[in-house]
């Protein structure tokens, strides 16, 4: 398991750099007239866990789904990723803790796919998981772990290898339109003709199973949210009051488009002393933090065509409330 090297960097002693990434994101976003802050933020290692709650809840059925297809429809899958014998560098963007992905890599591996697994996160502590995952469940396939965003980094492959990416959890719907295309065509400048990407896509569905999903009576998905603001508080010398916002969560069935906020409920100042700057908030001002788009299949096919890729199939649960689709690089 290659995650040594990869989690060095969180392990180091001296104080980790401000991001200036972040900061540009953190100024332009509190700055505008909708304040908003990306959704990329979210998963530092205390996001990661409130995520894997989330995704464990009864209302939350995109990662139900998508395991659910990854296990059930496991041979559909694998019939994509390996026709042939020829080896595989199987390619997760985002893997979380590899909760999901390891019965599709059982499949792989039990069809004698000469398989290599290479898993990005941003999360040292999903990997971790994932690493201790693979080691107990399926310690035969070889797990390359990287730490990084996936939107800058790519693994080392050998050019001979079929490469298969994987962009699962519907993350791709957090994306606006072009900034979704701008991503599938990066992913595409990586790949050769022939190569494949697992794109997995929230369908259109009930309204009220919707916004279940991103409103929970239990409270996690709200702790996920706030949780940005605690990152901020840390990382940027902020004092937000984590007291004085609430969670806000809406579905638009006209546009497909679950969006999270959180709202100021008093009037209030929030400094920084890393950027030197104050953020004013009115009382029930809204801070945009999360956009989860709900695809069509004509959609996918619009949005994949885009972005480089031709839709070899939709492989999806009995409802279509899901669809892991098979994209292909021409």
């Amino acid at each position: 398991m290659d995650i040594t090297t990869a989690l060095a960097p969180a392990e180091a002693t001296s104080p980790s750099p401000v991001d200036a990434d972040m900061v540009k994101d953190v100024v332009s976003g509190l700055s505008a007239t909708q304040k908003f802050l990306p959704s990329r933020w979210f998963y530092d290692d205390e996001g990661s866990r409130l995520f894997q709650k989330i995704m464990i809840m009864p209302s939350y059925y995109p990662s139900r789904v998508e395991h659910e297809i990854l296990v059930r429809r496991a041979q559909d899958l694998v019939r994509w990723i390996a026709p042939s014998s020829g080896e595989v560098d199987l390619i997760e963007l985002g893997c979380g803790d590899g909760t999901k992905t390891v019965s599709l890599c059982t499949a792989l591996h039990d069809a004698g796919v000469p398989l290599a697994f290479h898993a990005i996160d941003v999360s040292a502590h999903a990997l971790a998981e994932l690493s201790t995952r693979f080691k107990h469940e399926l310690p035969q396939v070889a797990v390359h772990a990287l730490r990084g965003d996936y939107f800058q980094r790519w693994p080392s492959v050998y050019a001979l290898r079929k490469q298969v990416a994987m962009f699962l959890g519907s993350n791709i719907g957090n994306l606006p339109i072009a900034q979704a295309i701008g991503l599938l065509k990066r992913i595409r400048s990586r790949l050769k003709r022939g190569d494949l990407l697992l794109l997995g896509v929230d369908l259109q569905k009930d309204p009220r199973a919707v916004l279940a999903a991103y409103n929970d009576v239990e409270g996690v998905t709200a702790q996920f949210n706030l949780n940005l603001l605690s990152r901020l508080n840390r990382e940027l010398g902020m004092n937000f009051d984590l007291t004085a916002f609430r969670h806000y969560a809406c579905y638009s069935p006209i546009d497909g488009a679950a969006r999270s906020f959180l709202v100021s409920t008093v009037e209030q100042t929030v400094r920084s002393t890393q950027l030197a700057r104050t953020f004013h908030f009115r009382a029930g001002e809204t801070i945009y933090t999360e956009q989860s788009q709900k695809y069509t299949f004509d959609t996918v096919e619009e949005l994949a065509a885009s972005g480089g890729f031709t839709v070899c199939d939709h492989i999806t649960d009995a409802r279509e409330w899901y669809s892991i689709s098979v994209l292909g690089a021409h």
